[in-house]
């Protein structure tokens, strides 16, 4: 490698990616190739990137496994930051197998962070958090230990465990710190926020106030039977109820919860579970069928009992009720938070994050952009949409030495 190749390299490594493309912005071979894609990323220009690193894979020749693989890698992070979740996970862990086989430990582990961080974008907790487990964060360089620290605070973040979660942030932006490299101090500090910031809305005896992440880990932990309109299930201590395969049962829940002890009316259970304004006999007879399922599911938590005017929501051992938000309760509230983050997304890559059809997930998009909350960037299969916010954060690719070479 000669000193041009390493003096870029070493650049990159530490978040300078200006200087590494002084060095090789005019080159055309495999090493140059590679450190212009990288470079270009972490400057935000993902689709250059792309194309670069594509050239120097093909680049190199077939005796340079690890530079090939080191490119697979970056090819895998920057499909992760374009929100490209079709990118195939098999190829990033066979670029790991083979970087891990040559003893490039770093950029294996970078490999495997970056499969962990796919998983916990698409809710795969478990299986993110078991991977993330198998590995020795302790041996890491400080970038990746800041990775590291940042998918443990996700996941935490995740299942309501807001001590862990500020523990693994404090971790990530000590390890960030020790790099030097200010985009990564900026990203995790960005992450570190959603910690203060409005988690839900809690609904109680007729008040309504927001929570803090804290707040709802303290509610759920709580006594009360709680009708989690985040999730669409119902809590009531350790036992849970799901019922997001079933949102005619939760929108009748929902609806028996807000109305408080004295129940809810035929009429209102109609309209907010079947949005049914003149009922007849039809729908009352469905409405008698979907009670009696719902009164089924909830059996372990609550009771549901006949009143003169409809039903209402008896709890066990005489628990008081609270229906749990989200914070903005608009139409398409669970799609407007993936934008959180600020990064760009493909409809495809949001229906497989939201576990449902593209379709639907278009026509949620077609009509927040009618209503001015999300916006397109590019055309046919390169489409990607954001929210409509200025200063978007840049891309910040974590790959930790130099890329070239073998």
């Amino acid at each position: 490698m000669d000193s041009m190749i390493t003096a870029a390299a070493r650049a990159l490594a530490a978040g300078d990616p200006l200087g590494a493309l002084d060095r090789v912005a005019l080159r055309e071979d495999g090493p140059a190739l590679a450190l212009r894609g990288i470079a270009m990323a972490q400057l935000g220009d993902l689709d250059l990137a792309k194309t670069l690193l594509k050239s120097a894979a093909r680049a190199f020749g077939p005796r340079e496994a690890v530079a090939r693989a080191r490119c697979h890698v970056a090819l895998g992070e920057i499909a992760l930051a374009a929100r490209d979740l079709a990118f195939p996970p098999k190829a990033l862990a066979e670029a790991g197998a083979v970087l891990a086989a040559h003893g490039d430990r770093a950029n294996a582990a970078h490999a495997g962070l970056i499969a962990v961080r796919r998983l916990l974008l698409i809710g795969r907790l478990e299986e993110a958090a078991q991977r993330l487990a198998g590995m020795d964060s302790s041996a890491l360089p400080p970038p990746l230990r800041a990775a590291h620290a940042l998918a443990s605070a996700g996941i935490a973040t995740r299942r309501l465990r807001i001590a862990e979660a500020e523990a693994a942030f404090a971790r990530a932006m000590e390890a960030a710190r020790q790099a030097g490299i200010p985009a990564l101090i900026r990203e995790i500090g960005t992450a570190g926020a959603i910690l203060g910031q409005p988690a839900a809305r809690l609904r109680e005896g007729g008040a309504e106030r927001l929570l803090l992440p804290a707040d709802v880990e303290a509610l759920l932990a709580g006594a009360r039977l709680v009708v989690d309109a985040c999730r669409h299930v119902v809590r009531g201590g350790e036992a849970v109820v799901p019922l997001a395969t079933r949102p005619i049962l939760f929108a009748l829940l929902r609806r028996l919860a807000e109305a408080g002890p004295a129940g809810a009316s035929r009429e209102s259970l109609l309209l907010h579970a079947f949005h049914a304004r003149h009922a007849d006999e039809s729908h009352r007879a469905r409405l008698r069928v979907e009670m009696a399922r719902l009164r089924a599911a909830l059996k372990p938590l609550a009771a549901i009992e006949a009143t003169k005017e409809g039903f209402a929501l008896v709890p066990h051992e005489g628990r008081t009720v609270a229906v749990l938000a989200p914070p903005d309760d608009a139409p398409h509230a669970d799609l407007l938070a993936l934008f959180a983050d600020g990064e760009a997304w493909s409809s495809s890559a949001l229906a497989i994050a939201l576990g449902t059809s593209a379709r639907t997930v278009q026509r949620a998009l077609e009509a927040l952009h009618a209503a001015g909350k999300v916006q397109p960037v590019g055309r046919g299969r390169a489409r990607r949409w954001l929210t409509p916010t200025p200063g978007a954060f840049p891309t910040f690719l974590l790959l930790p030495g130099p890329l070239p070479g073998g």
